[in-house]
């Protein structure tokens, strides 16, 4: 207790009081087991907040950042009995256990006393599943000049289970069983970035969210435990979500931290990017390009140095002359636009010293800006204090007024990790290692408020290159960072975006082809595709354009499909005339499934649930499929087996049992619950479709600014099945309310009959449209 006085005492003496004692929640009742504090806060029948802390006003303190859903106690119950204290809903048991005054130690037990009194829970879901929570601890130590405490908790682990999630880690692993996962954002990170959204879920279906926003790891299903442990805190806070399907804990996790919002339609065409377009010129050719070989295309993005300094949040008029009349061409040739802010600022930029005098950017411990990082020789200036609330609204209104004045749609907001690593150093709200995680949230938090309040009627969406608890509820589209080009890097992006989805986060794509500049290791095989008139890489890299191909495929089944990378060239033309036909032919693949692809989007609003799905979530009774990292679902029908192996013309792919699948190619009918050897010229991947789905396919189009009609629905027959289909205008935030048209259509197998609940959006007839696969 004197430590959290000397503590009470510390903080505010530097003005952090606030942040020493929470703001009070509404726990259903706050309990005391010999000098723990337990509260037990309820925000729905199936998710409970527990807090633990040997302070009262710790235990009672609200919730961290990224929680924005409220406490709601409807339909609980609190009651004692010798086994303790019993919190009870339709959905849900939790016990916390009674604990009886401790008897006197023994000699050993006098060497090895715990530093906290003993507490233990349980929580019993209604058809029997127990999680149970058997220790926790605080540590005392000292961070960044502060005394504080290291946190944790551990939970019972049983040997079937298996655990995924807990945001990006691309060291190639799907389940997290038996691993340390460090959950802190590290752009230098080995593998590739990391990013921490801390959201642990279990194969028998409940999740952990745990609510600390410092450096955090978790061993998962070690020696029957599951170990988290937080650098910086002085309570243990954490949700347990339970329910009868994944599905569930994605809709547990949205109301917990905000629903994500469908974004534009532009989105889901290709995203055509560089780093980095030098010239209005040069951008502008490449939107040609697009449209005189009559290849389809959505999105222009201009990436970093168009500005005359970093900081200045100016465009440089001598390389884009005329940045207004530029989107105004690209707005007419029905493409939009992406242009990237960066939240860094040099010292002889026009802004750093006002931003610095208001104590606007992050600071060392005298209270002086940060300039750069002690690594990678970068001194390319302070950070943005994007926890600062006037700081967000500054930096929205300035890249308004300078930047999206000219005509730009949408903004990337790169580094948002942030890049500047902020440990041993300080934000407005406290210490950067006790707040690590949350710029994300935060900076990309400031953009999405201001364009909802500038442009309220406008969809909004943002690139953003980190995330933390509830960052996808700011209309991120996420990316796995500035990735090797190796093929090594293909094959691990399968698992590293699958755990992503898993974390709650459903829009995660990889840059196509990757971001470093192509230099992978010699082929072990004849390149498959002729690199002969490629643009994109030295001819020391001659496999280049076939990694580029089957990257192209793999990203054409994810959520979004963006081409990035620092290299010389990188539109679809300039990889060979070899690999030119089949990346045209692929682009048009995904845009005849745009009419597949945009309802799923929808769901994911209305559900939480992402639909690029590790085949754990929609085969939970398959054994099998709880570790296969290089398969999954793309929405209900698509079983996805990308080729990341150089040379390769065929792979083993897995159909889970319970269900026939179909191979897209051939039509030929698999039976479940088998490896089969799947062939895969250079021009394919592995595609299969679960039998019993509808799969609507649309007519050809220039972008998603065009309307799009079916060209056929197609039907892959073995049991009844439903599909939506579901269009809107796809640029404003009329279908959080209305302007959108939906259609439920239903295929009877004992009939053999398609039917619509409704008129299709296009208003074309069901029937004339309906091709049954195999008939």
């Amino acid at each position: 207790m004197d430590r959290i006085l000397r503590r009470i005492a510390w903080l505010a003496g530097t003005g952090l009081m606030a942040l020493a004692m929470p703001a009070m929640a509404d726990p259903l009742a706050t309990v005391d087991r010999n000098g723990s504090i337990v509260a037990v806060e309820p925000y729905a029948p199936n998710i409970v907040r527990v807090t633990l802390a040997i302070d009262r006003d710790q235990a009672d303190g609200k919730p961290g950042y990224g929680i924005s859903g409220s406490a709601d106690m409807a339909g609980w119950t609190h009651s004692t009995s010798a086994a303790g204290d019993v919190f009870a809903s339709s959905a849900l048991t939790l016990t916390v256990n009674a604990q009886p005054w401790p008897k006197a130690p023994s000699q050993m037990e006098r060497y090895f006393a715990p530093s906290l009194p003993p507490v233990s829970l349980s929580i019993r879901t209604g058809d029997g599943r127990t999680v149970t929570m058997n220790g926790w601890s605080m540590a005392p130590h000292q961070v960044s000049g502060e005394d504080t405490f290291l946190v944790g908790a551990n939970f019972g682990a049983d040997r079937n289970e298996h655990f995924y999630g807990f945001g990006q880690n691309q060291e190639g692993a799907l389940d997290l069983r038996g691993r340390t996962i460090d959950c802190s954002h590290w752009y230098d990170a080995p593998a590739g970035e990391q990013v921490c959204v801390p959201m642990l879920v279990s194969s028998k279906n409940y999740a952990i969210v745990w609510d600390n926003p410092s450096a955090t790891s978790v061993t998962p299903g070690m020696q029957g435990q599951t170990r988290f442990q937080s650098k910086v805190g002085e309570r243990v806070s954490f949700f347990i979500i339970t329910g009868q399907s994944s599905d569930d804990l994605y809709a547990g996790y949205a109301k917990l931290t905000g629903r994500t919002p469908l974004p534009p339609k532009a989105a889901f065409g290709l995203i055509q990017s560089k780093a980095r377009y030098e010239s209005q010129q040069e951008l502008m050719s490449i939107a040609d390009g697009y449209r005189s070989r009559g290849y389809p295309l959505d999105i222009m993005v201009l990436d970093w140095f168009y500005w005359t300094r970093m900081g200045q949040l100016d465009i440089d008029r001598t390389y884009f002359p005329d940045p207004k009349g530029m989107n105004q061409q690209l707005h007419d040739r029905g493409l939009s636009t992406i242009i990237s802010v960066w939240p860094r600022f040099e010292k002889e930029s026009r802004y750093f010293n006002d931003l610095a005098a208001k104590g606007w950017l992050l600071k060392d411990k005298d209270g002086k800006p940060v300039d750069g990082l002690p690594v990678r020789s970068d001194r390319a200036g302070g950070l943005i204090d994007s926890t600062n609330p006037d700081a967000r609204r500054w930096f929205w209104n300035t890249t308004r007024d300078n930047i999206i004045s000219q005509g730009f749609d949408y903004l990337w907001l790169d580094e948002t990790e942030p890049d500047l690593v902020p440990d041993g150093y300080f934000y407005s709200i406290g210490s950067g290692d006790r707040y690590h995680n949350v710029f994300p949230l935060l900076h990309t938090g400031g953009a999405a408020e201001g364009s909802a309040h500038d442009r309220p009627n406008f969809r909004d969406m943002i690139l953003c290159r980190a995330a933390y608890l509830g960052t996808q509820a700011n209309g991120c589209l996420f990316w796995s960072s500035d990735v090797q080009s190796t093929w090594e890097t293909l094959r691990r992006q399968v698992p590293t975006g699958l755990n992503m989805t898993a974390s709650g986060i459903a829009y995660w794509s990889s840059d196509t082809g990757g971001w470093q500049w192509p230099s992978g290791p010699k082929a072990l095989h004849a390149p498959l595709v002729d690199p002969a008139g490629a643009k994109a890489m030295g001819p020391d890299y001659p496999d280049y354009p076939e990694l580029f191909v089957r990257w192209f495929q793999y990203n054409s089944f994810t959520p979004t499909l963006r081409i990035h990378g620092q290299r010389p060239a990188t539109a679809i033309w300039e990889y060979g005339a070899a690999a030119e036909p089949i990346l045209a032919a692929w682009t048009r693949l995904r845009y005849s499934l745009i009419p597949y692809i945009y309802p799923l989007a929808r769901q994911t609003y209305d559900t939480g649930a992402p639909f690029m799905r590790a085949l754990w979530m929609d085969f939970p009774k398959d054994a099998a499929v709880s570790d296969i990292r290089d398969e999954y679902m793309f929405g209900p029908a698509f079983l996805v087996a990308p080729v990341t192996e150089q040379g390769a013309t065929s792979r083993r792919v897995y159909l889970p049992a319970g269900t026939d699948w179909y191979d897209w190619w051939t039509n030929q009918k698999h039976a479940g619950g088998q490896w089969i050897d799947a062939v895969a010229p250079i021009d394919r991947m592995p595609l299969f479709v679960r039998a019993g789905s509808i799969v609507p396919l649309g007519a050809q189009v220039p972008s998603t600014a065009t309307r799009q009609l079916l060209s056929e629905i197609r039907v892959f027959p073995g049991r009844d099945a439903t599909a939506m289909l579901y269009d809107d205008d796809g640029k404003t935030n009329a279908y959080k309310s209305k302007g959108a048209k939906g259609t439920t259509l239903t295929w009877n197998e004992a009939s053999g009959r398609l039917t619509a609940s409704a008129t299709l959006p296009t208003g074309q007839a069901p029937q004339a449209l309906v091709k049954v696969v195999g008939r």
